[in-house]
C-alpha cells in the first residue's frame, strides 16, 4: 500500500466516527490535544448527517460498525459536492490484507489498524506533533 502523503500543517475539522464510544472519546480528546475541531458520530448514517452539518476536513471511521459498515462511507460523502474532497482514513480493529485492499478499493485515503499509534495518525493529518497544552 502506497503511503498516503500527508496534509500540510493546520488544523483539521475532523469527524471520528465509531460505534465503541471510548474508542471516539479517546481520539477526539487526543486530537483536541493537539488544536483539531472534532465531532464524533457513533454510526455510518449519523456520521453522513454530521458531516453535512459539520463539513470535516477528514472523516476518521471505523468500518466495523454495530448497525451499518463504513465501506460505503468514502462513496456517499464524495457524491456531495461539499464533501468531495474529503479524506476517509480507516481506523479499524479489522487486520486481514483483504480488509485494506477493499478499503482502499471503497475509496478510503488510508488504512490503520487498532490501536494505532496517535503520532502516525497525526502525521497523516499534517498535523503540528506538540500539543496546545503546557
Amino acid at each position: 500500500m502506497a503511503a498516503m502523503p500527508p496534509l500540510p500543517v493546520r488544523r483539521r475539522r475532523i469527524l471520528v466516527i465509531d460505534d465503541y464510544l471510548d474508542a471516539a472519546e479517546s481520539l477526539r480528546d487526543v486530537l483536541l490535544l493537539y488544536g483539531h475541531a472534532v465531532a464524533i458520530a457513533h454510526s455510518a448514517a449519523e456520521g453522513l448527517l454530521r458531516a453535512r452539518a459539520f463539513r470535516p476536513d477528514v472523516v476518521v471511521c471505523e468500518l466495523r460498525l454495530r448497525h451499518t459498515a463504513g465501506w460505503r462511507l468514502p462513496a456517499a460523502l464524495r457524491a456531495l459536492p461539499r464533501l468531495a474532497a474529503t479524506r476517509v482514513i480507516a481506523l479499524t480493529v479489522l487486520a486481514r490484507a483483504e480488509d485494506v485492499r477493499r478499503a482502499l478499493a471503497a475509496g478510503f485515503d488510508a488504512f490503520l489498524t487498532k490501536p494505532a499509534d496517535p503520532m502516525h495518525l497525526l502525521r497523516l493529518l499534517g498535523a503540528p506533533l506538540l500539543p496546545l497544552c503546557g
